[in-house]
């Protein structure tokens, strides 16, 4: 997605980059596992696949993506921004991925679900969440709470975190949902600590459906 081509997104253990041509290797590597890929229903791509669906959705305005490096003992400027080519990003070893999928115009995605939402008013769009922490060693270490609540914040512009964001979408969050597989309760207990319920069962895929509720929240 073009709004965040020039965004950095700095948390306290996460920095948050625009997926680009130079993460393409690394994340080919972590895709070459077959528990990745089934963790994330992923088909396995050529390295030149990779690069070429990494042009696409650098472009796509469907598909906003970031790539989670740990932040390590790395002191960022704080009275300026922070570009993408920052030469101390170099120094953030890449640990995954958290993406959001939109589905549904940008205008329909900016208005609310109510309470009782009807049936259409669903079909009008969703705004689709994953998150991977491809390294295994950085996992259950709050890299993936973290990532998530900045990638939300800039989504949506609410307060997710504790960290200054602003919005270039404006999604409401009541039209965010993810979905996960059954066995993963790691997942679907950091999704429902961020004020996700589960909404619906999908047997076929043996996943969940998530969705985030205001009066549910607890972030």
């Amino acid at each position: 997605m073009k709004c965040n081509t020039n965004t950095v997104l700095i948390g306290s253990k996460a920095v948050l980059v625009p997926y680009a041509a130079s993460h393409v290797p690394k994340y080919h590597e972590w895709m070459l596992s077959e528990e990745l890929r089934e963790l994330t229903a992923s088909e396995p791509l050529s390295l030149k696949e990779e690069y070429d669906m990494q042009e696409k959705w650098q472009v796509d305005e469907d598909k906003l993506t970031f790539i989670i490096h740990s932040r390590e003992a790395i002191e960022f400027p704080e009275k300026q921004p922070t570009l993408p080519s920052d030469p101390l990003l170099k120094k953030c070893p890449m640990v995954g991925d958290v993406n959001i999928f939109l589905y549904g115009s940008l205008q329909s995605l900016q208005s609310s679900l109510k309470t009782e939402s009807s049936e259409d008013d669903e079909d009008s769009g969703h705004a689709e969440v994953e998150i991977m922490i491809a390294e295994p060693s950085y996992r259950r270490r709050g890299y993936a709470r973290e990532a998530l609540q900045l990638m939300l914040q800039y989504a949506t512009g609410h307060s997710f975190s504790s960290f200054a964001i602003d919005s270039p979408l404006k999604i409401s969050p009541t039209r965010l949902l993810t979905r996960i597989s059954e066995k993963n309760e790691a997942s679907i207990s950091l999704f429902e600590n961020l004020g996700f319920n589960i909404t619906k069962r999908i047997p076929v895929f043996s996943e969940i459906e998530m969705r985030w509720n205001f009066d549910q929240q607890r972030v």
